[in-house]
């Protein structure tokens, strides 16, 4: 069975066994499956400290068996991650009275925000990784499919007024469209629209 595209880690402990300098590392490298005989030489590490990491990533799910070889004297264990990207949970960073409001935002996008805030903005998209990782890994499993959709665009505005102008007409024009599909036992879906300035090259700070 192979590993899973995705895996939200949204656990304080669980995080933090896999912050780890050497730990990323192998996290990055146990993509394509390897023991911890040949991680020590490709790493220039000896054995005894890659198996000990190895153990508390296994330990905390983050990789597991594929199969084991006998060697002379000793039974080689061949070890690969558990999913293909490891997401973190925006709120597993945050202080305590922000996981309570992300709590809000879980149970349906109801808290009343600014729409032109920064705050808000990072507030939902942190709320669609947690969401859309979590089902898009149980499908995984399942091994069917995800289906999820994504529209880009790219807007230059003139004067910092049209930003308002645009963000009313495109409500509306979402909520017409909205209505026009949504039917009554349907499959709900949740649309999110937001946008940023695009950033400038590196160093510019823009």
């Amino acid at each position: 069975m192979s590993a899973t595209e995705m895996t939200l880690m949204d656990e304080p402990d669980r995080l933090r066994v896999a912050l780890t300098p050497i730990r990323r590392r192998l996290l990055d490298r146990l993509r394509e499956p390897a023991s911890a005989v040949r991680l020590a030489a490709e790493f220039d590490l000896p054995r005894q400290r890659v198996g000990y990491h190895i153990k508390v990533l296994e330990e905390a799910g983050l990789v597991e068996l594929v199969e084991e070889r006998p060697r002379r004297g000793f039974v080689e264990r061949v070890m690969r991650v558990t999913a293909n990207a490891f997401l973190v949970d925006p709120g597993v960073l945050a202080p305590a009275t922000e996981v309570a409001e992300t709590a809000e935002f879980d149970e349906g996008f109801r808290r009343v925000a600014d729409r032109y805030a920064a705050e808000h903005l990072v507030e939902v998209a942190a709320g669609t990784v947690r969401e859309v990782t979590r089902m898009a890994a149980a499908a995984d499993r399942q091994g069917v499919r995800l289906l999820t959709f994504t529209v880009e665009a790219r807007v230059r505005f003139a004067e910092p007024g049209d930003v308002h102008d645009f963000t009313d007409m495109l409500a509306e024009a979402v909520s017409q469209v909205a209505a026009r599909f949504d039917a009554p036992g349907g499959r709900p879906y949740r649309l999110v629209v937001g946008g940023h300035p695009a950033p400038g090259p590196r160093g510019t700070g823009g």
